[in-house]
């Protein structure tokens, strides 16, 4: 066998994942697009494009820059935060239904606005961001700690059944809290629905540099997630180092979580359906995995929210519920197809 017959398969699956990869580039510029131009108002594409490269001044220019640049731009933070991380997840857990709720993240998020609403006073959106963080990362640092502890280290089981506990003590913390205090009921739920919808540049300012670093992190255990693709002691044998990888997997899930969890609440299917697509789409290979799953991120989350807009005029349809929608179909199909992979 020549070296040209062995390098034209490989040079095959290349041309094909940057043939996909420059197509969700595209598909994730129409999202923004029709994002900016789809709502109560209809928009044409000259009129945003006016707005964002000529400085209009019509009517129709205020409402793309001061409403939906913002609105798509958290959109596109929160699509990308929230797809690397349960990309990331599902490697360090080896779990193929693990997203960020696995790990308690989501509801660490959540404990933390519930706190920030019903004893710190605090009741905007921006305000929420900071409590968000800090509630996620005290629950992903207590779910590796149980996980830890004991014989085997943070094995995957012992991260998911850590999760589960973790999870289930945070959620009855946010039912006793709330079920005392109605205002912080009705504040709440308005919260935990998930949409992107109201959010103002200031959030995107907020969560961007925190983007950056889980963004960073998470490329940098790409070849280790992999590795533990298959089995803790194979990873070992090449030159891994298990824990490291899901140490730093782990914190760079935790920030990206909180970066979506924060500024949109707990959206729903991202986290979960976005990484078996990418896998579908490019394999399983993480340095392609993961570029993919943040542009696609993306995508499914601006598409729902722009479907949400026009489903039920002149009201909307919150993000989070038409992810699950549009997500549940996509697993389904490829569940049947055998396309997800362990």
């Amino acid at each position: 066998m020549t070296a040209a017959t062995t390098s034209s398969p490989r040079a095959a699956l290349v041309g094909r994942r940057i043939g996909w990869t420059t197509a969700a580039v595209v598909a994730l510029l129409l999202a923004v697009l029709l994002s900016l131009a789809v709502g109560a108002r209809q928009i044409a594409p000259s009129e945003v494009f006016d707005a964002l490269l000529h400085d209009g001044t019509s009517e129709a220019a205020e409402i793309v820059r001061s409403l939906r640049v913002p609105r798509t731009l958290v959109g596109v933070l929160v699509g990308v935060g929230l797809a690397l991380a349960g990309t990331v997840i599902q490697g360090i857990t080896r779990n193929p239904i693990g997203d960020p709720g696995v790990l308690g993240i989501s509801q660490g998020a959540a404990v933390g606005v519930v706190l920030a609403i019903a004893f710190a006073g605090v009741h905007t959106l921006a305000g929420y961001v900071w409590f968000a963080f800090v509630g996620a990362g005290v629950a992903s640092v207590a779910v590796y700690a149980v996980a830890s502890s004991g014989r085997g280290g943070a094995s995957p089981v012992k991260l998911a059944l850590a999760g589960a506990a973790i999870n289930a003590l945070l959620i009855s913390v946010i039912q006793g809290m709330l079920t005392t205090d109605a205002a912080s009921l009705d504040e709440f739920r308005f919260w935990q629905v998930g949409s992107i919808a109201g959010r103002s540049a200031e959030v995107a300012g907020q969560i961007w540099p925190f983007l950056v670093v889980g963004v960073v992190l998470v490329l940098s255990v790409a070849r280790g997630l992999d590795a533990l693709a298959l089995g803790d002691d194979v990873a070992k044998g090449l030159g891994q180092n298990v824990a490291a990888v899901r140490i730093v997997g782990g914190i760079g899930a935790t920030v990206l979580t909180g970066v979506g969890v924060s500024a949109a609440g707990p959206i729903a299917f991202i986290g979960l359906a976005v990484p078996h697509i990418a896998r579908a789409i490019v394999g399983s290979d993480h340095r392609w995995v993961l570029p993919m799953a943040a542009l696609l991120g993306p995508v499914m989350l601006l598409v729902s929210d722009v479907i949400g807009r026009i489903l039920f005029p002149p009201g909307e349809v919150p993000a989070g519920v038409m992810t699950a929608l549009i997500g549940v179909p996509f697993l389904i199909v490829m569940c049947r197809r055998k396309a997800v992979s362990a």
